[in-house]
């Protein structure tokens, strides 16, 4: 966690959402028109799609914008949390209009096809797409590659374990939208080839389940950090040298992080002091520490206590 990394990351996940919505809203006007003049199954479902993706990234700019205010005293450990709450809204948003809706409306072309025409419309929107879409991934992936070269992390491990949500929503719903994208163009090209309504209902059908699935994954990932998220190893041992590099600390016999917010911890470590000093100056140098280490802009609240003797020093 690069402290230059810190500085820049809320302006550009801010960026990030800016630019996600911007895409989804034309593309999802798009759509909802070839939709209704072709009357393709997976163009409604990709219609269906975009609108939620687009209604998702008012919940993420909420999340972005809501978790980055200061601590008081009714939030004593800030609102980093609330990136989580909103985050969520935008999972189940994807859920509920995206991928239920989408499942719904294949099986009812099952259960009742009807006919598809002017496929050049369908065609040519899902180009478009296609190229905004891959606009908004591209910011998306910029902005986590470069926060997973100075973790030291793969992209994709980056994505499954950071601790911002909003940045880890636009890279699935853009992936998954492009993903999409192709699956719709398939039921589409099949539709017209064959002449048969049944490729294009289960294209409606398989982005409505890929939604499902990224939506699903994308709660999970925000339930753990609502319930307490531990910290990766790397995130421990960083932390850990960042303490026992302090002038005034001997040893480090306990360390717990937990995070708190995008990219926010509360740190709660055991040490033992340079010298054998009276009580006040113990209580001091505790205090000047801790001051220390909620300096970096990673930690929201940094409580140090007392190691014991016979305590052992842990290695990192």
């Amino acid at each position: 966690m690069a402290a230059s990394e810190k500085r820049k990351e809320p302006s550009s996940t801010l960026l990030t959402v800016i630019i996600a919505f911007t895409a989804n809203a034309l593309i999802a006007a798009a759509k909802s028109v070839a939709a209704v003049l072709s009357g393709s199954a997976s163009m409604t479902a990709e219609a269906a799609h975009s609108w939620a993706d687009t209604g998702n990234q008012v919940f993420l700019f909420m999340a972005e914008r809501r978790s980055r205010r200061p601590r008081d005293k009714s939030h004593p450990m800030g609102y980093g949390r609330e990136a989580y709450v909103w985050s969520m809204f935008a999972a189940f948003g994807l859920f509920t209009a995206g991928a239920v809706v989408s499942i719904m409306h294949g099986i009812q072309q099952l259960i009742e096809p009807e006919p598809a025409s002017d496929f050049l419309v369908a065609y040519v929107v899902l180009a478009v797409a296609f190229v905004l879409e891959g606009v908004s991934f591209v910011q998306a992936f910029r902005q986590t590659r470069e926060a997973a070269r100075e973790l030291e992390r793969s992209t994709l491990k980056q994505v499954l374990i950071s601790s911002d949500p909003t940045l880890r929503a636009v890279f699935a719903e853009d992936a998954a939208a492009l993903v999409g994208l192709v699956v719709a163009f398939a039921g589409v090209f099949l539709h017209q080839v064959t002449g048969s309504p049944l490729p294009d209902a289960v294209g409606s059908i398989v982005v409505g389940v890929l939604l499902a699935v990224v939506a699903v994954v994308l709660i999970d990932r925000n339930r753990r950090f609502l319930v307490g998220q531990g910290v990766t190893p790397d995130i421990e041992r960083s932390m850990a040298r960042r303490v026992l590099e302090h002038r005034d600390v001997a040893r480090l016999t306990y360390l717990d992080l937990e995070f708190v917010g995008p990219r926010k911890l509360y740190v709660v470590a055991a040490v033992d002091l340079q010298g054998d000093h009276p009580e006040h100056e113990v209580a001091v140098a505790l205090r000047r520490i801790e001051r220390e280490l909620e300096d970096h802009e990673t930690v929201e609240e940094a409580v140090l206590t007392l190691a014991t003797p016979d305590e052992t020093a842990l290695r990192f």
